[in-house]
């Protein structure tokens, strides 16, 4: 039986080997883009560009809102300690069941894979906004992040109905939606939850959203039967998923992801409950890559993926940076600019969503020119930039921070839509969905990996330094010993009223120490910086050696939304 499967692998791999060089030929014979004809595409492909754009800003408002108003939902339900699996929930359901659905989409087509995990967003916002309980808030959102399932497709969709040359439109248009859904959660958010129990009102609006998108992706796309839809049969479509490899990826994912939320909230990194996970995550992970490797060429990771150029690999590894540097300034950020500089953390992050709906300009460039190394350096130069910022505040640096958002929103406008254009047209088109599953699963993974590793950094030095700091300031100028312990722990809850009555405190002390307090966390928050800076450099370098596809922007589409006489017929 072994035997079999190696002789298998063989002729696989002489096989992809021929595809390989078949791709090579032909990419050296493509014809000269601008001699093409050009289509014209009319209100129906546009339509559905729309519809992927407002499922994707319920996905967001959503996201935003976990993100930023988990607090609020704890405040009303308690359980403050678990709110953070609020926001663990939607990128482990993106990492785990994006792939999957992805290459399920390509033999039951798109159209019901969009539609019902959308759904089940609008039942999970309703569970989460009648939730009585920090575990029923918890399951809502579980429901809810089946939605993001969907998410890959969003990108997949936008992509086909439209034309090589205009694939980078497409993921700014994908990602445009994004940014309002952000910008509309963060907005509606901080009035809406600002009260007791506001919560409730913020999902609500979220459920609306959702219903929104079933509808107009229910209305507005309804593309032809795929090839594989009509041909395969029931069976043969089931016998063609990667039953195994998604087995292995689940189990390893939530295992992976549970041992890293644990790991110093609350146990310690060497406690069982974090290593136990952990460990036994990484083996089923390890197992997978293994099986994809060896065993099977045409699971979720298709070797396809990889036959034609470096580009699919190169921007695997800088969408998983991306989504390591994303995470720092998604929740740092306003973090520090709100214990620091007491500035609205939301208001300047909607300062960098706005900013990252500029996205017109690395588009007009693509189109343009044909060429993709360029915004990519320039994307993550943007991010090694603001981390640098970042990593050189200090205490009077309430001014600055208004303006270092500005670097991120460049980055945000760029990254992620140069970065799924690369692998999109790097890849085979009739693995367009799966491509971008990975790409979006792997930025999940990023982000999950992101805040772990920030975690500890943060955790660590801050524990290292605060008591320390806190002493030599406060000591010497006549706090009892014994007040120390109190001392820490109000200025850490900042209550001004505890720290008056702390034995032995004077206006001085509590001047001193407050200063102290602070800088402990600029020390803190420094190091967070400086370990994003260095994951931001990495994809820089990595984005030199990004090849530009010129004769692949084309104005070939794979999957029209309209009739080709409608397209290439007199207007």
């Amino acid at each position: 039986m072994f035997s079999d499967m190696v002789e298998t692998d063989s002729k696989s791999t002489a096989q992809i080997v021929e595809d390989t060089k078949a791709n090579d030929v032909l990419h050296e014979h493509t014809p000269n883009p601008d001699e093409e004809p050009t289509p014209h595409l009319h209100a129906k492909t546009f339509l559905i560009v729309f519809a992927v754009m407002v499922v994707y800003m319920a996905q967001l408002i959503n996201l935003t809102g976990c993100g930023a108003y988990g607090r609020a939902v704890a405040a009303s339900v308690g359980g403050a300690q678990d709110a953070s699996w609020l926001v663990v929930c939607t990128v482990l359901m993106v990492a785990v069941f994006g792939p999957p659905v992805s290459q399920a989409a390509d033999y039951w087509g798109r159209r019901w894979f969009l539609i019902g995990p959308t759904a089940c967003g609008v039942v999970g916002s309703i569970i989460l906004a009648r939730a009585t309980s920090m575990p029923m808030a918890i399951a809502g959102e579980a429901i809810l992040s089946l939605s993001y399932a969907a998410q890959p497709l969003l990108h997949a969709v936008a992509s086909e109905v439209l034309t090589h040359r205009n694939r980078a439109a497409a993921q700014a248009a994908v990602n445009v939606g994004s940014g309002i859904g952000a910008c509309i959660g963060l907005l509606a958010g901080s009035k809406l939850t600002a009260p007791l129990n506001g919560f409730r009102n913020f999902w609500y609006m979220t459920a609306g959203a959702y219903a929104l998108g079933v509808i107009v992706v229910y209305i507005f796309y309804t593309p032809p039967p795929r090839e594989q839809q009509l041909k395969l049969t029931f069976k043969e479509k089931i016998s063609k998923l990667d039953g195994i490899g998604f087995v292995l990826l689940c189990i390893g994912l939530t295992l992976f992801v549970m041992g890293l939320s644990w790991g110093e909230n609350p146990y310690p990194w060497k406690n069982g409950h974090v290593l136990g996970p952990l460990l036994i995550g990484v083996s089923f992970l390890a197992a997978f890559v293994i099986y994809e490797w060896k065993f099977t060429c045409v699971g979720m990771v298709h070797h396809d993926l990889f036959s034609r150029d470096r580009n699919f690999a190169i921007a695997l590894g800088c969408v998983f940076s991306e989504g390591l540097i994303f995470f720092a300034a998604n929740v740092y950020f306003p973090y520090q600019v709100g214990l620091l500089y007491e500035v609205d953390g939301t208001m300047l992050l909607c300062r960098f969503y706005c900013l990252h709906d500029l996205r017109h300009g690395p588009a007009i460039y693509c189109y343009r020119y044909k060429r993709l190394r360029a915004p990519m350096i320039f994307a993550f130069s943007c991010f090694l930039a603001f981390n640098i910022c970042m990593a050189t505040t200090t205490l009077g640096s309430g001014t600055a921070v208004w303006g270092y958002p500005v670097l991120l929103g460049c980055a945000l406008s760029v990254a992620l839509c140069v970065l799924v254009t690369a692998a999109q047209l790097s890849t085979p088109p009739h693995l367009i969905a799966i491509t971008s599953g990975l790409m979006i699963s792997m930025r999940s993974i990023g982000g999950i990996v992101g805040v772990a590793i920030y975690t500890a950094v943060f955790n660590s030095r801050l524990a290292d330094v605060l008591e320390r700091n806190v002493a030599k300031a406060a000591l010497p100028l006549g706090l009892p010993p014994t007040s120390l312990p109190l001392l820490i722990a109000d200025l850490s809850a900042n209550n001004k009223t505890a720290i008056a009555t702390i034995p032995g405190i004077t206006p001085l002390i509590i001047q001193a120490s407050s200063r102290t307090f602070l800088q402990s966390f600029v020390t803190s928050f420094r190091g967070v910086w400086i370990t994003a800076s260095t994951f931001a450099t990495a994809a820089l370098i990595a984005s030199f050696f990004v090849y530009d596809p010129i004769n692949d922007f084309t104005q070939h589409i794979d999957a029209p939304a309209e009739r080709e006489e409608d397209m290439y017929g007199e207007r």
